[in-house]
């Protein structure tokens, strides 16, 4: 029997659109607790493991452009979560590095990743599977 290819069922775009709307959803009530949206709190994960990168390269990690990612940024550097400065070496360059206020948040974030994964209901060889399937997706599409 042969599936119908314009199903909505059986559109993988769909099923990850869907998915990743519903863990965003997951996590805002705990985000909520940090007074971060998702996109925040991701640039959050990045600065906690570098404590220093570029705009650029901040874009580059969070597939955001500089249109989305700027605004952002400045309502994070007025909560005084993060600081934007021109970098010394390139002038052009611009480098976001955390507050203490950012940093503190490292401490309160720490269960959220165990959080979100005790309602996905998959155990962990699942889990690593469909990280490194998506993974490959997204580095494929990145490629082009």
């Amino acid at each position: 029997m042969e599936q119908d290819p314009l199903k909505l069922e059986n559109q993988i775009c769909f099923m990850v659109y869907a998915a990743a709307r519903e863990i965003t959803k997951q996590y805002r009530p705990l985000l909520e607790k940090l007074d971060v949206t998702y996109p925040q709190y991701l640039v959050l994960l990045v600065l906690w493991e570098q404590r220093e990168v570029s705009v650029k390269e901040l874009g580059k990690k969070l597939f955001l452009d500089s249109g989305t990612l700027t605004p952002m940024l400045k309502r994070m550097e007025s909560h005084e979560l993060i600081l934007r400065q021109r970098s010394k070496q390139d002038e052009r360059s611009v480098m976001v590095s955390l507050t203490e206020k950012g940093e503190a948040l490292q401490e309160e974030a720490a269960c959220i990743p165990g959080a979100l994964l005790e309602n996905m209901n998959l155990d962990d060889q699942e889990l690593f599977q469909l990280k490194k399937s998506l993974g490959k997706i997204l580095n494929s599409i990145q490629e082009d």
